[in-house]
């Protein structure tokens, strides 16, 4: 058993004598049940998978634990069980119930949330979105008073083929009846529909009824950001997968794009690729709140193209943090999505984006959130496309990850990268060796090299490989040595001095980065080699000695 979003190990120390620590013990409850709820297993270590053999639990305990925690705890429900593990020793299940209309908090007024397998503080205005967000935590079970007997038949003859065929659900679940699916799902409770029963498997009168159910809105503005085409899907005839399926297909600009030149051939690139459009339009239908009222916008401009979707992030999610974070708003809704293949329920699909971008030579999405709804947007332009058929040969070449590949491609398109500006541009947090996780194997196989020391390190293309793959990209003086650009800079300086660092960057090549350059500067000035005239912020340059 391992710690993760529903899941918390404690040592039998924290519930036992001196070392008892009833605090940290009531904030973990505190998190799991202003999340969806969870487990804290009490009795088992944790770097261990199970108790000791010979532990045996004092019956009055979880009596001890219950009434410990609701002396820490405000709106917190829990049950403590003893039970015993395979190789008999006895722990602890210490059951945490969610929270689903009120918010839990620790007896001195303080507020936490679980985020993967951390226990984070709620801010003030986080404290404000979990009020707003915690009645979609129950949206979609909630019973409705529509008889399952008014299934739209289509609809779950549909949905019954897709799951058959889906290589992601298992026998088991294959083997069900249809009533056993419906229940597996949460599509119905008993006698009646759920909401998301409803909203998957419901008529369209019934699913109009709903509160809210998904209408998009496509617009495409011109040059001048006048309207000049408008589609809307708002009868609620169609399920999330239906509604996904209109968007790719009713649409004809997706089918625009570009030829690009591929070795001897050409290659169309698409300007929005269809895996991308349907990851954005997945997200927005997956992620968004039911419980407030709000369309989806698609906005197609001539340089890029914007999903709106109405609600904030999930708690614990930003723009920074979006890429390495992951939190599902809509469970059940998550877990269909995924089992018909039309997302990966482990993450956002913003990787997958990530991915599909890179490689293809465009920008990395922008990410935004804006009072009361978030925004992702896509760039149209290619911004390398000579790197396409670099990247497609070390993918097919070296079988690289998805890491692996938006490393690659990131660093192709700015010819070379500091670990600055790695993490900068990809938001990694802030741990050690995060950079060198995501560029896996990169280094070994020989594709990327690399040169300097910790946040100041530079990671490049390696020429030999760009040569072996008979890359024909634009000289760059981005990875210029130090010692060639100590010599650029004093024979700039030698005939246009005194200048600024601006100006010696302006004439000497606006690719090297400007850190760079002042670097080099600074320690020139160190040696005696360079002087300066002039405040910080307008100082300019000469030389002190003979060239």
């Amino acid at each position: 058993m391992t710690e993760g979003q529903y899941t918390e190990k404690k040592s039998l120390r924290k519930v036992m004598g001196k070392t008892a620590d009833w605090a940290e013990l009531a904030k973990d409850c505190v998190c799991f049940a202003n999340s969806r709820g969870g487990v804290i297993l009490v009795g088992i270590e944790d770097k261990e998978a199970s108790p000791f053999n010979n532990q045996i639990i004092d019956p009055d305990l979880p009596f001890k634990i219950r009434k410990k925690i609701s002396e820490h705890t405000v709106n917190v429900g829990v049950n403590a069980t003893i039970q015993t593990a395979e190789n008999g020793g006895q722990f602890i299940e210490l059951k945490i119930l969610p929270s689903s209309s009120t918010i839990a908090s620790t007896s001195d007024g303080k507020y936490y949330y679980r985020s993967a397998d951390t226990c984070m503080p709620l801010l003030p205005d986080e404290l404000s979105r979990l009020f707003t967000d915690k009645p979609s935590f129950i949206w979609e079970t909630k019973r409705t008073r529509i008889s399952k007997d008014r299934i739209d038949q289509q609809k779950l003859d549909n949905f019954v083929r897709d799951i058959k065929a889906s290589q992601r659900v298992s026998r088991h679940v294959k083997d069900k009846s249809i009533e056993e699916l419906l229940d597996h799902y949460h599509f119905v409770d008993g006698d009646v529909l759920t909401n998301l029963g409803v909203l998957w498997l419901g008529k369209r009168n019934d699913r109009s009824n709903l509160s809210y159910a998904p209408t998009i809105q496509f617009f495409k503005f011109d040059e001048r950001g006048e309207k000049v085409n408008r589609l809307l899907w708002d009868d609620h005839s169609l399920n999330p997968k239906e509604l996904i399926e209109a968007v790719w297909t009713q649409i004809p600009d997706w089918k625009e794009g570009v030829d690009v030149p591929d070795g001897m051939f050409r290659r169309f690139v698409s300007n929005y690729e269809e895996a991308v459009v349907r990851e954005l339009m997945a997200n927005a239908l997956v992620h968004r709140p039911y419980t407030m009222r709000g369309d989806v916008y698609i906005n197609l401009y001539p340089d890029r193209l914007e999903v709106v979707n109405p609600g904030l992030f999930p708690i614990g999610i930003t723009p920074q943090n979006i890429l390495h974070k992951n939190a599902r708003r809509n469970e059940k809704l998550a877990q269909v999505f995924y089992d018909l293949h039309l997302m990966d329920k482990e993450g956002s699909g913003i990787d997958k984006i990530f991915e599909l971008l890179l490689t293809s030579g465009k920008p990395v999405p922008i990410p935004f959130q804006g009072d009361d709804y978030v925004q992702l947007t896509i760039q149209r332009r290619i911004s390398k496309p000579d790197i396409l058929s670099f990247i497609k040969r070390a993918a097919e070449e070296f079988q690289l990850t998805q890491k692996e590949l938006i490393c690659l491609g990131l660093i192709a398109q700015h010819n070379s990268l500091s670990a600055l500006e790695f993490s900068e541009v990809l938001q990694f947090p802030d741990q050690p060796n995060a950079i060198r996780h995501w560029l896996g194997r990169l280094i070994e196989l020989g594709i990327i090299q690399s040169k300097g020391k910790t946040r100041g390190t530079e990671y490049f293309v390696n020429p030999d490989f760009l040569k072996k793959a008979n890359f024909k990209g634009k000289t760059t003086l981005k990875t210029i040595e130090p010692h060639r650009l100590r010599e650029l800079i004093l024979h700039d300086l030698g005939i246009y001095q005194p200048s600024s660092t601006g100006e010696i960057q302006q004439r000497i090549g606006l690719e090297i980065p400007i850190n760079k350059i002042r670097k080099l500067i600074y320690q020139m000035v160190d040696e005696g080699i360079l002087a300066y005239e002039g405040t910080y912020r307008d100082r300019k340059y000469f030389t002190v000695q003979k060239m």
